[in-house]
């Protein structure tokens, strides 16, 4: 039975309503990532300081230049200007390359370091979470709101940092001009705070939307593309389209809001800045006309207050910046601190038993508010065993290997492997005791060879062919244009539905585990590689503790005990004979396949 949700205990995630202040995700951003880096930043913060004093010393240069070059006509002054000039370029120009290069390769290497992370948290996290997520919005935490922290974080770090720099400086040198003219330019700007704090806040909403409607659009274009050969066979294009279309015009909404809200800061500044100006030419110019200042000093002043309108126009554009940011650093943190309810133990121990018997105590188990889908189960599998589970579809066969390879855990009752609850255990240490097959035959885009050998570790190149000859996958491998060279595709489309179950197998049996699990494992194959492949699994099922889901009894007759399941419940269990006799749910399955010749 596969788990149309989360489970209770551990995969019922319900969404979190979360949002950090900027103050705590700061916080955690320095502290995780960029700390490791403080010599790099300091560096660009030394080279920033030169760039906002440069730029600041240029304004104050224009009083020497009016007041001395062209008033005065000091010679001397001609040639020194000109001189520090050059010199200043020459300093901004080098210490904004330094502070640059340092803020990318620091910026990059933090993105990536949180991808890392990120891709490290989620493989090892519950298989809950990719059936309550779904693959397609775990993949936009990578491909969207990676991509939002990667394009802004430089820009902020450095951004923030310099323009706020560079605007101490050039206020350093209004106020030492004229800190009246200052006063009458700083007074229209406090005013930008309110709107543009409004603007930044709706900002991180619209990004917040934004990035659940990505995770839709992404999940519609999986399952349109996934399922391709169903759309064109119901003639389904259409529908999908407008599917499609809804969640795209809901995304472009969004843009526009966004692109509207982001938008609004410049013209404010923009008509901001003009007020500060006019009213500055005004005031100063009847100071000049009276002799209270020289044209030089208030040129000076114009001078800085025109330079600084660029950083603080950028200050405000970058807040805008910051809380798109901001929202995509607070999903990003709220996935990492989505803990795994299936994890080890602090006292889990390895796997270490000298028989691998398999019993079921008493389990139940349900997934999320559905109905049980395991109801105190109970049954045991001899070491070296191999017991059958058979049933209608949904009846809970599937939920018992979940359980076993602790996908999940019960919410009651015991599973023991060699009398050890599985609870104790590490994760690592009871996995690599089982080989599974699923009916899905899941299969990984890359060369046949690195799919089998994904089933071990560092297995030898005899080893990987030996068990491709015993799934009856070598002689069709060699057929195919590059032979274990060949690229499988995306879940294995280049290959038959007969050809990905046989890797499989192979996979499976070059793990080489004491405990085998095996769901519909010849469910894709035809007739002639059912028999080599059957006799192949009867190889390796000798000595080895095995469980068998299969709807084909044909396949499970010669097992050692069937146990029957129905509605999470086992009703029934015998041999093959047995249950033959007791004219139960089993020999109703046995006539409906085999009609009067189930004997």
């Amino acid at each position: 039975m596969m788990p149309p949700m989360a489970s209770k205990r551990n995969s019922s995630r319900p969404k979190q309503v979360r949002k950090e202040s900027a103050r705590v995700l700061m916080g955690r951003l320095y502290s995780d990532y960029l700390r490791a880096h403080f010599s790099k930043l300091a560096t660009a913060g030394v080279c920033m300081v030169l760039v906002a004093a440069a730029t600041a010393t240029n304004a104050w240069l224009m009083q020497p230049v009016l007041d001395d070059v062209f008033l005065k006509q000091d010679r001397t002054m001609l040639m020194l200007v000109p001189a520090a000039v050059a010199l200043i370029a020459l300093v901004k120009g080098g210490a904004s390359y330094t502070q640059m290069v340092m803020m990318k390769i620091t910026g990059q290497r933090v993105i990536t370091d949180m991808q890392v992370t990120l891709y490290r948290h989620l493989i090892h996290s519950d298989l809950a979470l990719f059936t309550a997520q779904g693959s397609s919005r775990l993949i936009s935490r990578f491909s969207n709101d990676i991509q939002i922290i990667r394009r802004h974080l430089s820009n902020i770090l450095s951004g923030a940092l310099k323009e706020s720099v560079t605007l101490v400086f050039l206020i350093g040198v209004m106020v030492y001009q004229s800190w009246e003219l200052s006063l009458i330019a700083f007074g229209v700007f406090p005013i930008a705070g309110y709107p543009v704090i409004r603007l930044g806040k709706r900002m991180r909403k619209v990004s917040e939307k934004t990035q659940e409607e990505l995770g839709q659009y992404l999940s519609r274009l999986d399952d349109s593309f996934q399922g391709i050969r169903m759309v064109k066979a119901y003639n389904r294009e259409e529908h999908e389209v407008a599917q499609a279309s809804g969640v795209m015009e809901r995304l472009f909404g969004l843009y526009v809001k966004a692109a509207r809200t982001e938008s609004a800061a410049a013209p404010i500044m923009e008509l901001l800045a003009g007020i500060a100006i006019a009213a500055v030419i005004w005031y100063g110019g009847f100071k000049v006309l009276e002799g209270a200042t020289t044209p030089g000093a208030f040129f000076s002043f114009i001078a800085a207050l025109i330079m600084a309108y660029r950083p603080a126009k950028s200050l405000s554009g970058l807040n805008a910046n910051l809380q798109e940011a901001l929202a995509a650093i607070d999903r990003f943190y709220a996935m990492l601190d989505d803990r795994p309810a299936v994890q080890d133990g602090a006292r889990s121990k390895p796997l270490s038993v000298s028989h691998h018997d398999v019993v079921f105590e008493q389990v139940q188990f349900s997934y999320g508010q559905d109905a049980q889908a395991l109801q105190h189960v109970s049954f045991s599998v001899q070491d070296g065993k191999t017991v059958a589970l058979v049933g209608p579809s949904g009846a809970g066969k599937s939920t018992i290997f979940n359980l076993l390879l602790r996908f999940y855990d019960p919410e009651s009752g015991s599973i023991r492997v060699g009398g050890t609850d599985i609870r104790t255990v590490t994760l690592a240490s009871l996995r690599e005791a089982i080989a599974y097959v699923n009916q899905d035959a899941t299969l990984f885009d890359t060369t046949i060879r690195e799919n089998i050998a994904y089933g071990r570790e560092g297995a030898s190149e005899e080893e990987i062919l030996e068990a491709a000859y015993n799934a009856a996958a070598h002689d069709f491998i060699l057929t195919l244009p590059d032979g274990y060279e060949t690229k499988v595709g995306q879940h294995g489309v280049r290959l038959s539905g007969g050809q990905r179950q046989r890797i499989a197998i192979a996979r499976a049996m070059l793990r080489n585990a004491p405990i085998l699990l095996l769901d519909e494992a010849t469910s894709s194959l035809d007739s002639a590689s059912e028999k080599q492949v059957q006799q192949a699994l009867e190889r390796l099922m000798r000595g080895r503790t095995t469980i068998v889901i299969a709807h084909r009894l044909a396949t499970v007759m010669g097992a050692d005990q069937i146990y029957v399941i129905d509605n999470g419940t086992i009703i029934e269990h015998g041999t093959h004979q047995e249950l033959q006799a007791k004219s139960g749910l089993y020999a109703h399955l046995c006539q409906e396949q085999f009609g009067s010749h189930a004997a």
